[in-house]
């Protein structure tokens, strides 16, 4: 029993008087972004200056679309005033449209857009967080696009960009693909997206994306959270990493210490993380719509 606790103590004075090099972390964790740092911001780390958002007093109207037999009702948030915005599109996931989730497209307006936001669940009657897909919906949505590229704001622009959220992101990747909307749109925004058919098997959904994400040809930006459920995760970063080996124009963005509904989570149960990443996804996702929309 001695000769055991001499070795004992003489493995743990090794261990302490080993450099700090040589002892490797439990655990490493990278991002994304860490790999190379596009995010660099001479400008602030120099001067410290920083970026001056854009903050408008929006205004919400309504309207509808048809979309065969059925109207769909439309929510549309434009910052007040009489100068015009882009317009843009923005497809709900899961929840539906509620008093939270509007909270996201409005928040997408206050920084100078137009905002069409058709209310796929209710022109249909389904009840919010539906477990099923309804195949109408994709076409649904695909028409948002073009309701939104007729409206009067709309005049001269040829083309339009897709934000969305959770089942949200699945809706817009069917519209753009599935519904051929692609050449009519500037680039796609998704928060946490679900890119798989959501009925389908377990297996697809932890290991495989949607075969409709190789064929995204317009620049997509991607943020989600680093606690965001595995299978989603692991699909959506699996197709970014297709997607930039194709030479597309994409990028996921992971935010550490934050999980899913980081831009909706209500203040009973919102933490500090969850607001810097919905304040920094919401100037990236403009700035990133602004780029390429360009002067359409």
């Amino acid at each position: 029993m001695i000769e055991i606790k001499r070795i004992a103590a003489a493995l743990c004075l090794a261990v302490l008087a080993a450099p700090a090099a040589a002892q490797a972390p439990w655990a490493t964790i990278q991002f994304p972004q860490d790999k190379d740092k596009w995010w660099w911001d001479g400008a602030w780390w120099e001067r410290g200056a920083l970026p001056a958002p854009a903050n408008h007093e929006v205004r919400t109207r309504k309207a509808t679309y048809r979309s065969g037999d059925v109207d769909v009702p439309v929510g549309i948030h434009a910052p007040a005033g009489s100068a015009r915005f882009p317009v843009v599109v923005f497809l709900h996931g899961r929840r539906g449209i509620d008093p939270l989730t509007r909270l996201v497209p409005l928040r997408l307006a206050a920084r100078g857009f137009t905002v069409v936001v058709p209310d796929l669940y209710s022109g249909r009657f389904i009840e919010p967080f539906p477990i099923r897909h309804d195949p109408a919906l994709e076409a649904d949505a695909a028409l948002a696009f073009d309701f939104a590229l007729a409206l009067p704001e709309a005049r001269g622009q040829a083309k339009t960009c897709i934000v969305s959220h959770s089942r949200g992101g699945y809706y817009a990747l069917k519209a753009l693909v599935a519904m051929k909307r692609q050449a009519s749109t500037a680039c796609y925004v998704s928060y946490y997206p679900h890119w798989q058919h959501p009925e389908a098997p377990e297996p697809m959904q932890v290991y495989q994306y949607a075969a409709d994400v190789d064929a995204l040809e317009v620049p997509v930006l991607v943020f989600l959270g680093e606690h965001e459920q595995y299978q989603r995760a692991r699909s959506i970063l699996a197709g970014i990493d297709s997607l930039k080996a194709k030479k597309r124009d994409a990028r996921a963005i992971v935010y550490p210490g934050v999980g899913r509904g980081f831009d909706f989570r209500p203040p009973e149960v919102r933490s500090f993380a969850d607001d810097l990443a919905a304040q920094d996804a919401a100037r990236r996702s403009a700035d990133f719509i602004r780029a390429h929309l360009g002067g359409n």
